[in-house]
């Protein structure tokens, strides 16, 4: 079994960039990280009418503690309260919120309902006020809103039980999920009553605040599957003009119903044919895997090959959409693409390759595409893993022009101010930077709420960190 080197192992720049060196990667990144005003991290982007104060990204991350009911609880509202305190001026989304029951991904998840709305638009303004009260301005901070249908990978009711609505019959996956025929799949009249529900959801968004909402089609969930429904019949498959026909549908009623609100979509701009955990432990392709049903993938399926996902991305532009936030794969069978780890979840595989590698591919491809698309404002993903030397690759990124901003996910459960510190120059509370152990992954995986069980006091004093332990061990 391969190892690689932990990053935490590299204690100078000098050792960092002799790492890459090895990999023949060409990540950029700054010796020097400057703070303050001037600094390259520091400057405002403009979206539309919205003033973005600086160049820091919070991503969307479920974390399995809301109610039955969809409603936010207090261990949702701390994590939106570190948002923000965090010192970043852009959220994207806050965390995945359903735009109906049978859309959840687990029964604990966010879900958009006429009822829940008082409690969802009190967490944009608990995170407003808690930015308010450390940094004083939030005449620069935008607040989204993610929307989404957990296509395949819903889970409503119980965690342990899946309740699949896939956009088409995959021989990788459907085994994994037990799709045994088409009953799991939507229909075209369900997608219509689903266009009609992000629309819904999205009035409401714009009602309680939120200045933009994300059409989530990422990670595999439903929007993201029918961009690669190459076999599906009738209206949302086969061409691509059928397959983006759901966001295309989606944007045409909001524009109608909440022309106010700035469009954005979290895509998974590249995917691997489905991984499986071989005999050794290490990651492979599962041979079961087709490669017509990989989105961003080369004719095998493992590569990236963006030709659609630029047609997708122009078809936004074309759409008035300004927004754009990059990722990969899926946590559910390309978990090393779209998050590299050096610890990898309990139900994952150890890495197939340096995860270093993994975190160089998402930003040169979110390169390519804001080259090609330098009016979008495009947000990056999959910097956490560099840990210590994230805000050095960061600055350069920005510097370059190969982002507009830099999104965080895991970092911010573990070391929510980072972006504060590092804009304010402080040095980093190495203690607090995450290393990638994986348990905010495992635990919901075992149906646990979410969180940095390693590094976040709050979490590690919980009885769920003991329950945790005892099952990983099992």
């Amino acid at each position: 079994m391969p190892t690689y080197p932990r990053i935490a192992s590299l204690k100078t720049f000098d050792d960092f960039q002799s790492r890459l060196r090895e990999l023949e990667l060409q990540l950029p990144a700054d010796e020097v990280v400057e703070s303050g005003p001037a600094s390259p991290l520091a400057q405002s982007g403009q979206v539309g009418e919205l003033t973005i104060g600086n160049r820091f990204c919070i991503l969307p991350m479920e974390g399995w503690d809301g109610t039955k009911d969809g409603k936010p609880t207090d261990l949702t509202r701390r994590r939106w309260k570190n948002f923000g305190i965090s010192g970043a001026k852009l959220m994207w989304g806050g965390e995945a919120v359903a735009v109906r029951h049978d859309g959840r991904a687990n029964p604990n998840q966010l879900c958009l309902t006429e009822n829940n709305l008082s409690e969802i638009g009190g967490l944009r303004e608990l995170l407003i006020a808690a930015h308010a009260e450390r940094f004083g301005n939030t005449d620069d901070l935008v607040v989204g809103l993610q929307l989404t249908h957990s296509g395949r990978f819903a889970r409503p009711n119980e965690k342990a039980k899946a309740e699949p609505r896939a956009a088409q019959r995959n021989p990788a996956l459907d085994p994994r999920l037990n799709i045994n025929d088409d009953s799991g799949v939507m229909t075209d009249d369900e997608l219509k009553s689903l266009i009609d529900d992000f629309v819904v959801a999205s009035v409401r968004a714009a009602k309680l605040g939120y200045q933009f909402v994300d059409v989530k089609h990422c990670h595999g969930y439903l929007g993201h599957e029918l961009l690669s429904g190459v076999d599906r019949r009738g209206e949302f498959g086969g061409s691509f003009e059928n397959r983006t026909r759901f966001l295309r549908e989606i944007v045409a009623g909001i524009r109608a119903e909440a022309p106010e609100l700035e469009l954005g979509v979290r895509l998974s701009i590249y995917d691997f044919l489905p991984y499986r955990k071989s005999e050794s432990g290490v990651g492979e392709p599962d041979p079961a895997g087709d490669p017509r049903l990989v989105f961003g993938s080369n004719s095998r399926g493992d590569g990236v090959e963006l030709s659609e996902p630029i047609r997708f991305l122009d078809l936004m532009q074309s759409l008035g959409m300004k927004l754009i936030c990059t990722t990969a794969g899926s946590p559910y069978y390309t978990p090393h693409l779209q998050r590299p780890a050096f610890f990898p979840p309990s139900d994952g595989y150890q890495p197939p390759e340096a995860p270093l590698i993994g975190v160089d591919r998402q930003i040169e491809a979110t390169a390519e595409l804001k080259k090609r698309f330098p009016a979008m404002f495009v947000v990056g993903s999959g910097y956490t893993y560099l840990q210590d030397w994230l805000p050095n690759v960061a600055q350069a990124v920005i510097r370059n022009g190969w982002a507009d901003s830099i999104g965080l996910g895991r970092m911010v459960l573990s070391y929510p101010d980072l972006p504060a510190d590092v804009l304010e120059g402080t040095q980093l509370a190495r203690k607090k930077v995450c290393r990638t152990f994986s348990d905010c992954t495992t635990a919901p995986r075992k149906g646990i709420i979410s969180g940095c069980y390693p590094l976040d006091p709050f979490y590690k004093n919980l009885p769920e960190r003991k329950e945790l332990l005892a099952l990983k061990k099992e």
